[in-house]
């Protein structure tokens, strides 16, 4: 029996545009050699920047593209925490982001999650207590782990409190483009009157994983400073790749490959609803209006007991604890990207039998 994976936040190779990116890595070959095979500048793929320039109404000088936007999270960690110093998390939150920090010695504040979006109040009360961060990081849309989504008055808040308290608000925004449902909302970053925000993104959740290719936009100085760490990192980025975005982008199959990620999600999303609706009807979750993730609580179940019974069972998923600081004994995080609708309805079965075998 074949395990089913609610583990992995990657769109399974269906609903990858395979041939357009075929076609883009020819275009990228015969239009642009010398830039696409040569080293490039730290920057990124200079038609790729001033693309994304483009998108977000800001300046190329404000852009830097990278190997994944994991990569832009990893360098702008190394230039604005420094051990000891007090940045803001949500919780839940990424688990990479909990590691990078962790490893920076930063003094972590993890604020409650709700389904809007992160408690801006607790934050305030932090805020008021004398902390001073130097970042916090928010994951405004479908975040990861919870899948949910930060509301509008709440991202006016944010920005009011990063100027007042004069923090870097790193807008970590993936999944921006992955809504199927529901009105999409402004970027704190296209509101940012005081050069406050710092916004990253990636072409992993519209394209492929594969390509590893993510970008920051932000104040220049802080751009530029950044630019200097990854000059000393690599010399240039993978230019090959950022070539084949840029391709890509400015062909226009961007735009369809979104519309078939989202409606293949929303099928995904749709048919997880209705299993665990129908398998584990005591389950707490709300559905997500994008993006690949569902954080779900089961009252009075042991997820660190569950875990390996769901394993026997021939399904897997990742433990709510994993995104946390303390405490998700009794939560998980579902990703519905990576699995068909029928391994989904057949994988919430055997997760339900597994509950039932631990009581």
């Amino acid at each position: 029996m074949a395990s089913i994976l609610f583990t992995r936040g990657a769109p399974s190779l269906d609903i990858i545009d395979q041939e357009g990116l075929r076609e883009a890595a020819q275009k990228a070959f015969t239009d642009d050699p010398g830039g696409t095979f040569a080293y490039g500048t730290s920057v990124g793929y200079v038609p790729l920047r001033a693309w994304i320039a483009e998108q977000h109404g800001v300046e190329p000088e404000q852009v830097l593209v990278t190997n994944g936007s994991m990569q832009a999270d990893a360098f702008l960690f190394e230039l604005l925490v420094q051990p000891g110093d007090d940045v803001v998390v949500e919780a839940p939150t990424y688990d990479r982001t909990l590691l990078n920090l962790r490893q920076r010695g930063a003094k972590i504040h993890a604020i409650e999650l709700e389904t809007d979006g992160i408690n801006v109040d607790a934050l305030e009360e932090l805020l008021e207590s004398g902390v001073r961060p130097s970042l916090a990081h928010i994951i405004p849309n479908f975040q990861n782990p919870a899948g949910y989504t930060l509301s509008e008055a709440k991202r006016a808040r944010l920005l009011d409190l990063a100027a007042k308290s004069d923090f870097v608000l790193f807008e970590d925004d993936p999944y921006i483009k992955v809504r199927f449902e529901g009105e999409a909302l402004p970027t704190m970053l296209s509101q940012d009157s005081n050069e406050k925000v710092v916004y990253a993104s990636s072409f992993s959740k519209t394209m492929a994983p594969g390509i590893r290719c993510g970008y920051l936009v932000g104040p220049k100085a802080i751009i530029k400073k950044i630019q200097d760490i990854a000059t000393t990192t690599y010399i240039s980025p993978n230019m090959v790749a950022q070539s084949i975005v840029n391709s890509y982008c400015r062909s226009g199959r961007i735009d369809e490959s979104v519309v078939n990620v989202q409606k293949a999600l929303r099928a995904r999303r749709d048919a997880l609803v209705a299993a665990l609706q129908r398998e584990l009807p005591e389950a707490v979750f709300t559905a997500p209006q994008g993006g690949y993730f569902m954080w779900v609580e089961l009252p009075g179940v042991s997820i660190e007991k569950l875990a390996p019974a769901a394993k026997e069972h021939g399904v897997e998923f990742v433990k709510g604890s994993d995104f946390l600081l303390e405490g998700g004994d009794n939560e998980l995080r579902l990703a519905f990207s990576g699995v068909t609708p029928e391994q989904i309805d057949e994988g919430v079965t055997r997760l339900a039998a597994a509950v039932r075998s631990l009581s």
